[in-house]
């Protein structure tokens, strides 16, 4: 995945432990199955890769765990390459058919 590719949100579940963070700093929120453009991937001083995308945009923040301002990003195991998802679509298809 890199900044450009066309993605997939296949997870926009929120946890309830976290619904109240995100329901703060994340004024626009991912939709299951919405397609969005990569615009950045932030690796968070490698402890968890996100990513901005060029259709949502959330105001920066102090972000504890990293120690620096940043606008807050998507967890990558939200999203599959437009790509990819579709080729794992064919794939069930096809499973279900046999």
């Amino acid at each position: 995945m890199k900044a450009g590719d066309k993605v997939v949100c296949i997870d926009d579940l929120i946890k309830p432990e976290i619904l109240p963070t995100v329901a703060k700093y994340y004024k626009q929120w991912v939709n299951k199955d919405g397609i969005y453009t990569v615009r950045d991937i932030v690796d968070n001083d490698g402890i968890v890769f996100g990513i901005l995308l060029q259709e949502l945009k959330n105001d920066p923040i102090y972000i504890d765990l990293i120690d620096k301002v940043q606008e807050p990003a998507f967890g990558m195991f939200r999203f599959r390459v437009v790509q990819e998802a579709m080729h794992m679509e064919s794939i069930e298809h096809y499973v279900e058919m046999i």
